[in-house]
């Protein structure tokens, strides 16, 4: 239903219940801007200050002892299943168990988890989570994204939520009544009828995965991925660091590449010259992130030794930075 951000704030009406001593919201310190955006105009809604509410965890490591030290005040914590700068995945299932310890509530906004990694929302006992279909489930800019709401909360009918027809009961929304029943579970979240043609990309995609299978396809891009690493380490000694985690388990497919000597825009401009699709986040850092569906080692192959050839005017050795 509707887009992630549009899917975040609906979760939110839910799911972010502020009171003057429980108010505060962990999320990611490089969160995708859009998420820091939602969730702190979320903040402003409800009348408390960002500068206060707003509590930033660097990594998946500082998510313990943030919750230790501002548990009792948290009301939310919500992370991104795989950041979206440094490609670092973060691990669920505990922090879902240390943010309920605490008495908050826990979603994750999964659009770079989706269709990336092996999700079992239900069983880690996630709240709530929101993503997008157009990264990992190729499902094209714009498509339509999708929310998760654990199956404790889909039938409580007493949770605040905006609500329109199409998340109507069923059975008896075309009786046209004044009052809403909610469909069981995140359905009952929908408000309006979804856009067919942009859902007609999600089902073949989906048609897709349910075909291969995560299990494999995560298979694979382990694989894959691990030696885009090691490649990098051996062809671009001094000139590349890749600032995603190395451990399998910590990362996706993605692969965040930090440029020495400050040029990495220019050699993403060579690298899109020469007809390779990846990606620039500011300020210093190219994701490559070779999708198992169709990359394999001979593409990762092709992009490192691409970035081996570029000039060393554009790419300044760490000896000369």
């Amino acid at each position: 239903m509707n887009t992630l951000t549009v899917n975040l704030h609906l979760l939110m009406v839910s799911f972010y219940r502020p009171t003057p001593d429980r108010h505060k919201i962990v999320i990611e310190k490089h969160a995708f801007p859009s998420d820091q955006y939602g969730v702190a105009s979320q903040i402003r809604f409800h009348g408390f200050d960002p500068m206060e509410s707003l509590v930033e965890v660097e990594n998946n490591d500082d998510v313990e002892a943030v919750l230790e030290r501002e548990g009792d005040s948290v009301a939310l914590v919500w992370l991104g299943g795989v950041n979206y700068y440094s490609g670092e995945a973060f691990d669920m299932e505990p922090i879902v168990a240390l943010g309920h310890a605490k008495g908050a509530t826990v979603g994750f906004d999964v659009a770079h988890a989706a269709g990336n990694l092996p999700l079992k929302l239900h069983d880690w006992n996630v709240d709530f989570a929101a993503w997008c279909t157009y990264k990992y489930l190729n499902a094209g800019t714009g498509a339509v994204g999708g929310a998760f709401v654990h199956e404790r909360h889909g039938g409580r009918v007493v949770l605040p939520r905006f609500t329109g027809w199409w998340g109507h009961d069923k059975a008896t929304r075309f009786q046209m009544g004044p009052d809403f029943v909610p469909c069981p579970g995140a359905e009952g979240w929908q408000l309006s009828n979804p856009p067919i043609l942009s859902l007609a990309p999600v089902l073949v995609s989906l048609e897709m995965f349910d075909e291969v299978g995560i299990d494999q396809l995560r298979a694979k891009s382990e694989r894959v991925t691990g030696y885009f690493e090691t490649l990098v380490k051996e062809r671009l000694p001094g000139r590349a660091e890749v600032i995603t985690p190395s451990d399998p388990k910590r990362r996706g497919a993605q692969l965040s590449l930090r440029v020495r000597g400050g040029r990495g825009q220019a050699v993403f401009d060579d690298l899109s010259a020469r007809g390779i699709v990846c990606d620039w986040r500011e300020p210093d850092v190219i994701r490559a992130a070779p999708m198992p569906f169709y990359n394999g080692f001979e593409d990762v192959f092709r992009f490192v030794e691409a970035l081996h050839e570029i000039p060393p005017d554009v790419i300044e050795d760490a000896a000369r930075s």
